[in-house]
């Protein structure tokens, strides 16, 4: 039996703790010792806390100050809106911690897949913190690092639906904290992989003065809950006609036909080839005789038919390739059978149980495969430079890359979220794979002002692609501030008003701009004008939670089927006093 050393130490200092406390509580009751008690129970509290994960010490950002000062909100930059009638997809400009608090109104629950490329931390100007270059000689670098990452990531986590998945982009430098951060956040039983993914040649890049060379880059996938993700597999198709062959063992004095001569079998361990038509419940029961080589007499001629498994499938319904030489001129057939040692008769025809024979469509036979975790993408990040025909190299991922993460999601109308969106591949990436399969995925990108990345980078990009693919929206956000210190909730609250309607179209992916089919209302007396003029066109509604419609607007309303929605409570949780 093992000894644990370490929870030995912190009962012995809850111990003396609690005698400290015992003869406080014991001594005559002042300011001064209900101010040690209440330093005691801190204490107290510290130890019996974490026990296992990561420890770094804990940094405040600027963002942090200004947001205990002022509240977010978005304001449309409407300059910028591409209104192509599509999907509607959202860029916002502004520090990733405000605007992930924003989406925890709009979409806490709702995202269903997250693909983040944080800095890497590498020590050379690619991690800012507080408006300052984070190098190797700074002693908290890896604190400030995880500090921003676990801030960032607790929100990530509330916004994941239940069937929601998290891929994280990461190298060397912090893969082992953020590995320890997210099973923290996500739960280590939810992580589904850690892809290993070949981003350069090893012969490319070479430095000369290091021992070993990293070629590969890591991403993290963490499931809401791995009970409710349900991985989009890959699969290859079979026709069902290559399936229908059954090698049989001839018995001693069969006689057979071969090479249009009448032969009589003469020794044990003489095979042959039967077909059975597409349909029949025969065509599952394939035989296997593992190395077995086959005999028989063909005009004083011996011929060989002998199998090789096939070793790129395997498992139940694993396909073997059957040679046959000489006179019979069987060629190459395929069938099933189960790995076994000896020869027997196969219970599974491409993966599929003998009881389900009656389900399967000729031509729709299909083998599953498991995603491996392993995949080489050096030659797509060596093309990246020019994708989406913005030169801008820093921290791009290829989209043949993205697509295939997107694509492990089940579902083709998921909404998309990246927060460290840089120049917007993963925006690129929802939009061609919609092109390419029809979908209807959505995306959020969010993307920092510095150097104006995301205005002349990421929208440029995301205009580019939208005017080949034309089958898509683009609204254009920025992250602005109200400043709230020293305010009573009353003094803000019609200013904040302002900003409900950029939340409601970010939640509901909608446009409110010169559209006549939706409306909102924030006051009643918008409420009065709007009913006074409704659009014929008009089908929608959004109302503000504390706007009541008159039993004669009602009516209205019914009347010309004019769906009315009211606008959650939740945002307008900051104007409470």
């Amino acid at each position: 039996m093992s000894t644990n050393v370490s929870k030995e130490k912190r009962e012995k200092l809850v111990q003396k703790i609690t005698a400290i406390k015992q003869y406080l509580q014991s001594a005559p009751q002042d300011e001064n010792t209900s101010q040690l008690l209440a330093y005691i129970a801190d204490i107290e509290n510290d130890v019996k806390g974490k026990k296992y994960g990561l420890v770094f010490e804990e940094h405040r950002e600027s963002i942090d100050e200004v947001l205990e000062n002022n509240l977010p909100v978005l304001t449309e930059d409407t300059k910028l809106f591409i209104d192509n009638g599509g999907q509607m997809n959202f860029l916002i400009e502004g520090d990733n911690l405000a605007s992930l608090k924003l989406l925890e109104k709009t979409h806490k629950g709702k995202i269903d897949l997250i693909y983040i490329d944080p800095p890497y931390n590498t020590g050379k100007e690619d991690f800012i913190y507080n408006d300052k270059y984070i190098d190797s000689e700074d002693t908290f670098r890896h604190s400030k690092w995880s500090s921003f990452m676990q801030k960032r990531l607790l929100i990530a986590h509330k916004l994941l639906s239940l069937e929601g998945v998290i891929f994280i982009s990461i190298d060397d430098n912090e893969y082992a904290p953020l590995k320890l951060i997210c099973d923290e956040i996500f739960g280590e039983q939810n992580l589904l992989s850690v892809h290993h993914i070949q981003v350069r040649y090893g012969n490319k890049n070479l430095n000369e003065k290091k021992d070993f060379q990293e070629v590969c880059e890591y991403v993290l996938i963490y499931a809401r809950s791995i009970n409710s993700f349900h991985a989009n597999k890959p699969y290859e198709e079979y026709d069902l006609n290559k399936f229908c062959y059954e090698i049989k063992e001839l018995s001693i004095g069969t006689k057979e036909k071969i090479g249009g001569r009448n032969v009589t079998i003469f020794k044990k361990g003489t095979y042959k080839i039967i077909k059975h038509e597409v349909g029949t419940r025969n065509l599952l029961k394939a035989t296997w005789a593992s190395g077995s080589v086959v005999k028989g007499n063909a005009s004083g001629k011996y011929f060989e038919t002998y199998i090789k498994p096939r070793r790129d499938l395997d498992g139940l319904g694993t396909l073997y390739k059957v040679e046959g030489i000489g006179e019979d001129g069987l060629g190459y057939r395929y069938f099933t059978g189960p790995l076994k040692s000896t020869a027997t008769q196969g219970q599974f025809y491409s993966g599929v149980p003998l009881s389900r024979l009656d389900e399967i469509e000729l031509g729709e036979a299909k083998k599953y495969r498991p995603i491996q975790n392993f995949y080489d993408f050096s030659p797509d990040f060596g093309n990246i430079r020019h994708e989406g025909g913005v030169g801008f190299n820093s921290g791009k991922k290829p989209t043949k890359m993205l697509k295939q993460f997107l694509n492990y999601h089940t579902r083709k109308d998921i909404t998309v979220l990246d927060f460290f969106a840089g120049s917007a591949s993963t925006g690129h990436a929802v939009l061609d794979l919609n092109n390419e399969d029809g979908g209807a995925r959505r995306f959020i990108m969010c993307t920092s002002p510095e150097k104006n990345i995301c205005r002349e980078i990421a929208y440029t990009r995301l205009k580019n692609v939208i005017s080949k693919t034309n089958n898509a929206s683009l609204k254009y956000f920025k992250v602005d501030y109200l400043p709230i210190s020293d305010k009573l909730y009353y003094e803000y609250a019609d200013e904040l008003l302002l900003h409900i309607r950029e939340l409601v179209e970010l939640e509901n992916a909608i446009n409110f701009n010169g559209n006549n089919e939706i409306a909102i209302v924030l006051t009643e007396a918008e409420l009065d004008k709007f009913v006074a003029n409704i659009p014929e066109t008009c089908k929608a509604i959004y109302v503000g939670h504390d706007v009541l419609p008159t039993e004669e607007q009602e009516k209205i309303f019914a009347m010309k089927k004019i769906k009315v929605n009211v606008i959650p409570e939740y945002y307008y949780h900051d104007l409470e006093g």
